[in-house]
C-alpha cells in the first residue's frame, strides 16, 4: 500500500507540509500523499489527535498515517511508529496518536532510532519532514516496522472524557471535546449513549441553559437557530443554520452539556 494520510498543524501558508511531501517522495515517488488535516491550531496536541480520530478509519488496509503536532520536536519526547492490524501510525509520542490508536489492536510499537531511515542531516527543529515523512515512505514501500528501532510496551495517552450517563436524573453529561471550522460544536456524547431515550424528542443543555433541541438535520431549523445533530464522527454536534455555534452561544472545547428528554411545559 502505498497510500500516506499526512495530519499537521502546518497550515498551508508556508513550505512545511510541501517539503515533507518531498522528503515521502525522494524515498517513494509512488507514493499516494492525501492530506487529512493541516489547520489543527498550532501545537493542540488534542485538536490533532481528535482530527486523526475522526478521519483514519476511512482508509484502505494498510494506509501509513503520519501526525506531526510537535510542540515538543528537538526535546526528550521520543518519535514512534506503531503498527496496528490494520494501519500504520508515525509521529511523535506526545498523545497525538492515542486516540486514533484507542480504537485499534496494537500489534507492535517502534521506537524511532535506525538513523538509515532518516534524512540527514536531522533538523532539530523539523523532524516531520526528516523523521517521521521518511520513515512513512519506507513504511510505504515495504520495510517492516522491526527495522526502525526497538520495542516499546507502550505509549503516552490523552485523556477522553467519556460521557456520564445519569439515569437518576435522566440525562447524559458530557463536554464539548471539538469545534470544526464551521463553529460546530462536536460533543463527546456518542449515537450508542443517545439509544437510553429511544424515540423521545431530547433538548441540550449547558448546565441549566437550554440551547436547543436534537433535530435530523442542519436545515430542520430556520436560519439562524440553533439545533443538534447526530454528527458524521459519531457523536452529537451543536450547530447554528447558518452561522457558528461557537460564536452564537459563546461555547468552546471543555464546555460541560447535557441532554435531556423534551418536557412540554418548557
Amino acid at each position: 500500500m502505498n497510500l500516506i494520510t499526512l495530519t499537521t498543524d502546518f497550515g498551508t501558508r508556508d513550505w512545511f507540509v510541501g517539503a515533507m511531501k518531498g522528503a515521502m517522495l525522494n524515498v517513494n515517488p509512488d507514493a499516494i500523499l492525501v492530506d487529512l488535516a493541516h489547520e489543527v491550531a498550532g501545537g493542540d496536541i488534542r485538536g490533532g489527535a481528535f482530527s486523526l480520530m475522526a478521519g483514519y478509519p476511512f482508509f484502505p488496509k494498510g494506509t501509513v498515517h503520519v501526525a506531526v503536532v510537535d510542540p515538543g520536536v528537538g526535546g526528550p519526547r521520543q518519535a514512534i511508529v506503531v503498527q496496528t492490524a490494520n494501519y500504520f501510525f508515525v509521529g511523535p509520542d506526545n498523545g497525538v496518536l492515542s486516540f486514533a490508536l484507542a480504537r485499534e489492536r496494537i500489534k507492535s510499537i517502534r521506537r524511532l532510532e535506525n538513523e538509515d531511515y532518516f534524512r540527514k542531516p536531522v533538523s532539530r527543529t523539523f523532524h516531520g519532514r526528516d523523521i517521521f515523512a521518511p520513515v512513512a515512505a519506507y513504511l510505504s514501500r515495504g520495510v517492516s516496522v522491526e527495522a526502525f528501532g526497538p520495542a516499546l510496551t507502550e505509549h503516552v495517552t490523552l485523556d477522553w472524557p467519556e460521557a456520564r450517563v445519569q439515569a437518576g436524573k435522566g440525562r447524559i453529561e458530557g463536554e464539548i471535546v471539538h469545534v470544526d471550522r464551521f463553529g460546530n460544536l462536536i460533543t463527546n456524547i456518542g449515537a450508542e449513549t443517545m439509544r437510553m431515550f429511544g424515540d423521545k424528542p431530547c433538548e441540550v443543555f449547558s448546565g441549566n441553559r437550554r440551547l436547543c433541541p436534537i433535530a435530523p438535520f442542519y436545515g430542520a431549523v430556520s436560519a439562524g437557530r440553533p439545533l443538534a445533530v447526530a454528527g458524521s464522527t459519531g457523536f452529537l454536534e451543536i450547530a447554528v443554520n447558518g452561522a457558528s455555534a461557537a460564536d452564537w452561544l459563546d461555547l468552546g472545547v471543555g464546555d460541560e452539556v447535557n441532554v435531556r428528554p423534551w418536557i412540554k411545559s418548557r
